[in-house]
């Protein structure tokens, strides 16, 4: 599959050269652990193949209108890239920038990253943002970061988030363990570590004033199990664009955008 050229309103990042997007040692991290399930769960082979693809032709939505009215900073992992999504503008960073076409959107993220990476995404990153959206937490999950570390970079991230934007929102993928990617035993190990995560965070987010949306759900509740077929990409790790549209949904109805959308009369 050849790789995408973006729209003209989404234009690459001069900041950030197209070899910078796709890592190779993240990717070799991706599919370690992609090989490791197969092993231990007879994850289907193609999933593999599929989740290598989606990495490789995966583009960070950007936008630089004309004075814009605000300014976005994402940073994160393959989510905040838009992995999955059948073009960038179909991402949460894309979906966000079609609602909000006078807004200027910065998009630093990297598919593998995890907290601690996205510290260094955001130490290199200009300041005066109005909000900074990052969307992290999956690859320390499926890559066994230690709790005690998950929260020193965690409340890194958050500390260096504030110097770069007004506004700081934490939105963590839902739970790894529901992802059809998987099966038992990971699917236990990985949704018992989703929630800790996401307990993780929501406690640093109160104690040092960022927003935190909440994508974790009872399996029951789940909408990436319940609709699995159509909001997961075609590995069954990542959102497809119907995916990402639901996660922009719990975006706004969490009143994660609030702050930079005027209250309407």
């Amino acid at each position: 599959m050849t790789p995408r050229s973006p729209p003209p309103s989404q234009h690459l990042n001069p900041q950030r050269p197209r070899h910078q997007w796709f890592s190779t040692p993240r990717l070799a991290a991706l599919l370690a652990v992609a090989a490791g399930a197969l092993l231990l769960t007879g994850c289907a082979p193609g999933r593999i193949s599929n989740l290598a693809e989606l990495t490789r032709n995966a583009e960070p939505f950007t936008a630089h209108p004309p004075q814009p009215e605000k300014r976005l900073l994402i940073v994160g992992d393959s989510t905040a890239v838009g992995t999955g999504a059948d073009t960038p503008a179909q991402s949460l960073a894309g979906l966000i920038g079609q609602h909000h076409p006078r807004w200027h959107i910065d998009n630093l993220a990297a598919n593998g990253a995890k907290f601690a990476d996205v510290a260094q995404q955001l130490k290199g990153a200009v300041g005066g943002y109005d909000m900074v959206l990052v969307l992290a937490g999956g690859n320390d999950v499926i890559r066994f970061t230690p709790m005690f570390s998950l929260r020193n970079e965690l409340q890194q991230t958050v500390a260096l988030a504030a110097q770069k934007g007004r506004h700081v929102v934490l939105m963590p993928c839902g739970n790894v363990g529901h992802a059809p990617f998987f099966a038992a035993p990971l699917t236990w190990v990985f949704a018992r570590r989703s929630e800790r995560l996401h307990s993780v965070v929501q406690e640093v987010a109160a104690t040092q004033g960022a927003q935190y949306v909440r994508l974790l759900r009872p399996r029951d509740e789940d909408p990436f199990v319940i609709h699995r077929d159509t909001l997961n990409a075609a590995d069954g790790l990542h959102p497809s664009s119907a995916g990402y549209a639901e996660w922009y949904r719990e975006l706004v109805a969490q009143g994660g955008l609030a702050p930079l959308v005027p209250a309407t009369p």
